[in-house]
């Protein structure tokens, strides 16, 4: 594993990249004035898939970031860009694409990945025109779900994505941590199988505004039962796993794929840090540039973990971007 940067060589890092990129400095005050529009990427019957695009209110060609946002494939929608992850982003010159993708259990695995491919050829195909991007280099970030949407755009994407930013993502969709009934108390809270079904149903879903329901009751039972591979995908992980592999990224790192760098927080209940190790292990194992910034004693989120050290993986994190933009 690479060795730990302190501050001071983190902000160096990330001063010396925005520099190169003749960009501002990451965390800088200085922030342009922006616009937001929102566009149709793919429709599938009756259903709209949309992508919000975040950018400078000019005409300039900008470098990328596409966001996927978290909520465990069931819950969650294209506004649910990481606060910290836009400012800074955009403070640094990027346009900032966040896709929304259709919803489990209403739509399986391998439809949800499909908008993931889908969504990355709209953009080679539309981008330029539509947003004034350069589709020539593209970074991926996203959390939790998002984080692992992000480390599957690594192999499925095409063309490849330049680097790789998830955070507190998954690379297995079928190990005990996510197959089996949880033991933690963050998803204890009880729903019968009839109250969690009530909350999911036809017809399907890309952004889970647009429902009155409680999607996160469904996710939380699928925790408490040990169901949610079944949920996502409509498999049984134990009788036919093989199914699966083409999805987890865990499976499926080459030589080829991206520099990646993670962030992951020890104590996280939620997805266990050690996703992020044997993801780190697989990248080290194949020859691909990686990183894992840890947060000790962080839960999922990164919540509880120390300010400084959350600030200095933020900084790593976009720094490491920049890098390899440039």
């Amino acid at each position: 594993m690479p060795a730990r940067m302190n501050r001071r060589e983190m902000l160096g890092v990330s001063a010396a990249s925005a520099a190169a990129l003749c960009l501002p400095v990451i965390g800088s005050a200085q922030q342009p004035k922006t616009k937001v529009k929102t566009f149709t990427y793919k429709t599938v019957g009756d259903l709209e898939i949309k992508a919000d695009v975040h950018r400078a209110d000019d005409n300039k060609t900008r470098p990328v970031l596409v966001w996927f946002h978290g909520g465990a494939l069931i819950v969650g929608h294209r506004g649910g860009v990481s606060g910290r992850v836009l400012k800074d982003m955009l403070g640094a010159g990027y346009t900032v694409v966040s896709f929304d993708y259709r919803l489990a259990p209403e739509t399986k695995l391998p439809e949800i990945i499909a908008d993931l491919e889908d969504g990355f050829t709209w953009l080679h195909q539309k981008g330029p025109e539509l947003f004034n991007v350069d589709t020539s280099k593209v970074a991926v970030s996203g959390g939790s779900a998002g984080g692992c949407l992000t480390m599957i755009a690594g192999y499925r994407a095409k063309p490849r994505p330049t680097v790789l930013v998830p955070f507190w993502g998954y690379g297995d969709l079928i190990g005990d941590w996510i197959g089996k009934p949880s033991p933690h108390a963050r998803h204890q809270t009880k729903f019968t199988k009839a109250e969690a079904y009530a909350q999911v149903g036809v017809p399907p879903l890309a952004d889970s505004r647009e429902s009155q329901k409680q999607r996160g009751a469904f996710y939380e039972y699928c925790r408490q039962q040990g169901i949610w591979p079944h949920a996502v995908a409509g498999w049984d992980h134990l009788r036919e796993p093989e199914k699966f592999y083409p999805y987890m990224t865990l499976k499926n790192v080459t030589k080829e794929y991206p520099p990646t760098l993670m962030v992951h927080g020890t104590k996280d209940t939620d997805v266990p840090y050690e996703q992020s190790t044997l993801m780190a292990e697989q990248l080290k194992q194949h020859g691909v540039e990686y990183e894992l910034v840890t947060i000790p004693g962080a839960e999922h989120g990164l919540a509880g973990g120390d300010p400084q050290l959350i600030e200095d993986a933020y900084q790593r994190a976009f720094a490491f971007m920049h890098e390899r933009m440039r």
